[in-house]
């Protein structure tokens, strides 16, 4: 279970203090495939990088089975977000020089995982996520946008995580191939008992989610929208 309570996050500019987030209180029970929806600047980004522990609140919590992350040193944080957090991003962030296998492996050698262990993995994951053969074996500019995101759904899957982000996961794709990805995802949130949670702009996509949340300026505007779409 992922607990915030009155969780807001301010910068300081030169026009003044913005609040990205501002007091946000929410619940997303384990296993759950979510989505935060919202405008530009509704600040969907800030409290995906608040839940990932890549930022702190300036006031708040945020429960992680019960352990407030917010409240961890910077040692507990590195090790929380190595082995309880994958990232999937908009722009793949996959290391250009290294196969797509040896991209899946990168997080497992991080965490001391063998060689072989790593390898073994690493092809299931690709297969799991539909990339197999000869794919396997090529760096992502022979790869087409949904195939490098396949690979970074594959790669956010090494370490078996129990949450992952993505941020805008579809927003580089065709509206075919995002709608793809995202089934893929529904798919393994459900296969692996893992919680997703997805910041995305497309309303249509989101609603294949079992919850999503709208922010506005930084705040909650809505109960939360359940939903109930299998995907097949």
């Amino acid at each position: 279970m992922i607990t915030l309570k009155n969780v807001s996050r301010s910068f300081k500019t030169d026009s003044g203090v913005v609040s990205a987030v501002n007091d946000i209180s929410l619940n997303v029970p384990d296993s759950t495939f979510a989505a935060i929806v919202g405008k530009s600047g509704s600040g969907k980004s800030t409290l995906l990088g608040l839940l990932g522990a890549l930022d702190r609140p300036t006031s708040g919590s945020i429960e992680v089975n019960g352990k407030n992350i917010a409240a961890l040193n910077d040692h507990s944080l590195i090790k929380y977000r190595r082995s309880a957090i994958g990232y999937i991003f908009q722009s793949y962030n996959l290391v250009p020089n290294l196969t797509a296998l040896e991209n899946v492996m990168l997080p497992m050698e991080f965490a001391g995982v063998n060689k072989s262990a790593r390898k073994q993995r690493a092809e299931d994951l690709l297969s799991q996520v539909g990339l197999k053969g000869g794919k396997q074996s090529r760096r992502p500019s022979r790869l087409s946008g949904g195939e490098q995101q396949r690979v970074a759904i594959a790669r956010a899957l090494a370490n078996k995580p129990n949450l992952i982000l993505a941020d805008e996961p579809t927003g580089n794709l065709d509206s075919a191939t995002g709608e793809l990805i995202f089934d893929l995802l529904h798919n393994l949130s459900r296969k692996n008992n893992t919680t997703i949670i997805v910041v995305t702009h497309d309303l249509a996509i989101a609603g294949k989610t079992d919850v999503t949340f709208k922010l506005n300026d930084g705040k909650l505007v809505n109960d939360p929208t359940k939903t109930k779409h299998s995907v097949s």
